[in-house]
């Protein structure tokens, strides 16, 4: 059976059942190929609590599936709290992909300042943080002023993407 058609086929039995998530996604990057997870997830249309449980259930790569499709999914800040478990993770995908459009979009301020601070001890590129011009405030501006102080302090160089927003 073709990638494509166990896709096709996996994607029908979620329609139709969506609690075959639960066994089809941690399968379905293998027997499915790159593009399987994502298929899965929107024939979920919306639900949150499945969405959330592949999350909770997945490995590094099914979370990360998850993180990346959350813009798409419709689900408003129901899935908040994946995207807060991400930044606490020290797993510089997981943190990226949390930062994302759908963190960006309904993170609260103190959450999203953490999260792109975050991406600067893990050595984050910030252009990859979604929105960070839109987000941007006076607060995050200090903390990463702050944290600049730092790293001079400590005779460490400052990442240069920190330098240009200060």
């Amino acid at each position: 059976m073709s990638d494509h058609d166990w896709t096709a086929r996996a994607v029908r039995q979620v329609e139709e059942s969506p609690e075959s998530a639960r066994l089809l996604f941690p399968q379905a990057q293998r027997r499915g190929g790159p593009g399987a997870r994502r298929a899965l997830l929107n024939a979920l249309c919306g639900n949150a609590d499945l969405v959330s449980a592949l999350y909770w259930s997945g490995d590094t790569g099914e979370r990360l599936a998850v993180l990346d499709a959350l813009p798409d999914l419709g689900l408003g800040p129901a899935a908040v709290p994946l995207v807060e478990d991400a930044l606490r993770t020290n797993d510089a995908r997981l943190v990226a992909a949390a930062l994302g459009p759908y963190g960006s979009r309904w993170l609260d301020d103190h959450a999203f300042r953490h999260g792109v601070l975050k991406c600067v001890f893990l050595s984050i590129p910030l252009a990859s943080v979604a929105e960070l011009d839109r987000r941007f405030d006076d607060e995050l501006a200090r903390m990463l002023a702050d944290h600049a102080a730092e790293r001079r302090a400590a005779g460490r160089p400052v990442p240069q993407d920190v330098l240009e927003r200060l």
